[in-house]
């Protein structure tokens, strides 16, 4: 089992948000700010590494006729632990991100990854699957959440004290005084642009990096072949 393989493929090669584009409604409505993104990636991360360790524990007493009720049933008694723990512990966050963290049940890249990955394979690799596929997911809704916040609004971490309480007030950077304010970045219409240039940038580096590690390996092959010549 190559678990670098795994972890590249759930963080990049295989990017919910970039690459498989699965659980899009939520990237786009609550990726407003960084902290309403950070909170919705680090719930949906915690709910795919549960949801997959236990399909994988759980494979080997499951019917395949059975199965996906299970899965369902497994991901929405996560789901239901961590909206409730989020309204002991995190509940103004939670009053932002609203029904968003209930409707983690509906993601197709969570029961996804239990059906194609956590019930084919042991707990350690489905684990690290969940865990790349969440950071993976996490990382888009951040970048488009930073994306959106700093061309809105002029600042970074805004509201961070709904996550990290008192030290958070601290933590708000202003990027750009007395900015007037961009609308179309906060609304529907502005998460959508901002996405498309997440994906363009994500391509081109993609492609950026294959053409440099293409290059890397033509010196090696031409001097192997000139050697059998």
């Amino acid at each position: 089992m190559n678990y670098r393989q795994i972890f590249m493929d759930g963080l990049w090669r295989q990017n919910t948000g970039l690459v498989v584009l699965l659980g899009l409604c939520p990237l786009l409505a609550v990726s407003g700010t960084v902290v309403n993104a950070m909170g919705l990636g680090l719930a949906t991360t915690l709910t795919l590494v549960c949801s997959n360790l236990a399909v994988s524990l759980s494979r080997p007493l499951l019917r395949q006729e059975i199965r996906i009720p299970a899965y369902v049933l497994i991901i929405a008694s996560v789901v239901t632990a961590i909206d409730l723990l989020m309204q002991a512990w995190f509940h103004e966050l939670y009053l932002v991100l609203g029904i968003f963290i209930p409707l983690i049940v509906t993601n197709c890249a969570i029961i996804g990854r239990a059906e194609t990955f956590a019930s084919r394979h042991a707990p350690l690799p489905s684990v690290l699957d969940g865990l790349a596929t969440g950071l993976g997911f996490c990382l888009a809704l951040v970048a488009l959440g930073a994306l959106r916040e700093i061309v809105g609004r002029g600042t970074l971490l805004s509201q961070a004290e709904l996550m990290f309480g008192r030290i958070g007030e601290s933590l708000t950077l202003t990027l750009i005084p007395d900015h007037p304010g961009f609308l179309l970045a906060i609304l529907p219409p502005g998460a959508f642009i901002g996405l498309g240039l997440l994906i363009a940038a994500r391509n081109g580096l993609s492609g950026w990096l294959a053409g440099r590690d293409e290059g890397r390996r033509a010196p090696g092959a031409q001097q192997a072949g000139e050697s059998a010549a």
